[in-house]
C-alpha cells in the first residue's frame, strides 16, 4: 500500500492530533471520465479538498460530514475511506491483504459513529450488506474477494446485527479496479445513483449522472431555455429541472413510448412537461428560437452503417443549427466523435469542449459546441 495508505495514514495522525476535529476522508464513484468534473463539484459545494483521482474514483476530504454529501449530483455513491491500496499484485495474495487491512488497519466504531452524523441510527435490530465490485483480470474471483473482506469483518458488528442483500442500513463496499482496491463504507443509497425521478426506464437510458455532467458543461442560466430534440426517458429533461423546477425545458422524441416515459417521470418534477413528438430533423420550433439544446444522439452501433450514421447526424446538425440561435450552444453526446466534427465543422460551429467517458465498456464523447 503507497500513496492511497499514505493519505488514510496522514488524517489518520491528524485524527489523532485533534480527535475532535469532525472532518472526514471520503471517496465518491462516477462514470470512468467524469473525475474531473466531480472534483470541482466536491470542492464548490462541500468545501471540499480533492487528495486524488483514480478512473470512476474521486478521493476527498471534507471539512465535516453532512447529508450535503448525498446531493451531489456529478457522482453515483459516497464512501468513507476504510483502507486503500495502489499495489495489488493480481495473485491470490491479494485475499489475504484484503482480510487483514479490513481487519486490522481500519477504526471500524469511529467509521460507523461518523455513519451516523448522516444516517440516525436505524430502529430495531440493524441490518448490514458487505459488497464488492472487480474490475480487470486476477487470479482469484469476485467472490473469492467478497468472502476475503467478510473474514475481515467478522467481530466487526454486534453479533445481533443481521444480515441482508438489500437495502441493508449500512453497507460496506470492496472496490477493486486493477490494481487498486478501496474499501469504504457507503454514505449514500441506491437513489443517489438512479434518482427518486427514474419511474420509468427504456433500454439504454442514460445514466443521471451523465446526463447531469451534460446539463453541467451547457453552462445555462437559470431562466434560459433548454432543448433536448431527442429526449427519450427525459433523463436530461430532469436534471435540468433538478437544478431549478422553474427552469423552461422543452423535450421531443420520435417514439411515443419514449415520450410517455418522459412524462412519467418529469411529472414528478414538473406538473406539465412540454415534450412533442417530432422527427428531431425536422422540428416545429421557429428559426433562432433556442439558445441551447443538450441531447444525446444514436450511437453507430445502434444504427450500424457508418454511412447511415454520418448522413443522419448532418441532418440533425443542420436542423439544430436553424433552431439555435446566433453564439447558441450544444452539449452533444456521441461515440462517433468525428462524424459529430464533420457535421459541426460544415456549419461553422466551434468546439469548445470535449470529455471522453466510458459506458457500457465503451468509450464515447460529451462534445460541447457553439454555432457562430
Amino acid at each position: 500500500m503507497d500513496d492511497i495508505e499514505d493519505e488514510i495514514s496522514y488524517i489518520k495522525g491528524m485524527h489523532a492530533r485533534n480527535a475532535h476535529d469532525p472532518s472526514a476522508v471520503c471517496f465518491a464513484t462516477t462514470v470512468v471520465g467524469l473525475e474531473g468534473l466531480a472534483a470541482q463539484e466536491i470542492e464548490s459545494r462541500l468545501e471540499g479538498e480533492v487528495r486524488r483521482q483514480l478512473p470512476g474514483i474521486v478521493i476527498f476530504r471534507v471539512p465535516e460530514l453532512s447529508r450535503a454529501m448525498l446531493r451531489l449530483r456529478l457522482v453515483e455513491d459516497v464512501f468513507l475511506l476504510a483502507w486503500g491500496s495502489d499495489s495489488l499484485t493480481y495473485r491470490a495474495v491479494d485475499l489475504k491483504q484484503f482480510a487483514h487491512w479490513t481487519a486490522k488497519e481500519v477504526p471500524w466504531p469511529k467509521l460507523l459513529q461518523a455513519h451516523h452524523q448522516v444516517h440516525a441510527k436505524p430502529k430495531g435490530k440493524p441490518t448490514y450488506h458487505l459488497v464488492c465490485q472487480m474490475h480487470g483480470k486476477h487470479a482469484y474471483r469476485r467472490l473469492d474477494a467478497l468472502k476475503a473482506l467478510k473474514r475481515g469483518m467478522e467481530g466487526k458488528f454486534p453479533s445481533s446485527w443481521l444480515p441482508r442483500d438489500e437495502d441493508a442500513a449500512v453497507e460496506v463496499w470492496l472496490i477493486i479496479h486493477g490494481k487498486q482496491a478501496l474499501c469504504g463504507l457507503r454514505l449514500s443509497d441506491k437513489h443517489m445513483r438512479h434518482r427518486t425521478y427514474k419511474e420509468a426506464h427504456r433500454p439504454a437510458s442514460l445514466r443521471p449522472v451523465v446526463a447531469a455532467a451534460m446539463v453541467h458543461l451547457a453552462q445555462l442560466h437559470p431562466v434560459e431555455i433548454m432543448l433536448d430534440p431527442l429526449c427519450g426517458a427525459g433523463t436530461i429533461l430532469a436534471e435540468r429541472l433538478l437544478m431549478g423546477r422553474r427552469s423552461p425545458v422543452i423535450g421531443g422524441d420520435a417514439d411515443r413510448s419514449a415520450l410517455y416515459a418522459a412524462y412519467t417521470n418529469l411529472r414528478i418534477l414538473i406538473d406539465e412537461p412540454m415534450l412533442v413528438h417530432w422527427n428531431a430533423t425536422e422540428m416545429p420550433l421557429g428559426k433562432h428560437a433556442i439558445p441551447c439544446l443538450v441531447t444525446n444522439l444514436p450511437f453507430g452501433r445502434q444504427i450500424g452503417d457508418p454511412n447511415e450514421i454520418a448522413a443522419f447526424y448532418g441532418e440533425l446538425i443542420e436542423e439544430f443549427d436553424r433552431v439555435l440561435q446566433p453564439q447558441g450552444r450544444a452539449v452533444i453526446l456521441v461515440d462517433d466523435p468525428e462524424a459529430l466534427a464533420r457535421a459541426a465543422w460544415a456549419h461553422s460551429w466551434q468546439q469548445r469542449d470535449r470529455v471522453q467517458i466510458r459506458l457500457l465498456g465503451h468509450p464515447c464523447y460529451i462534445m460541447v459546441w457553439q454555432k457562430n
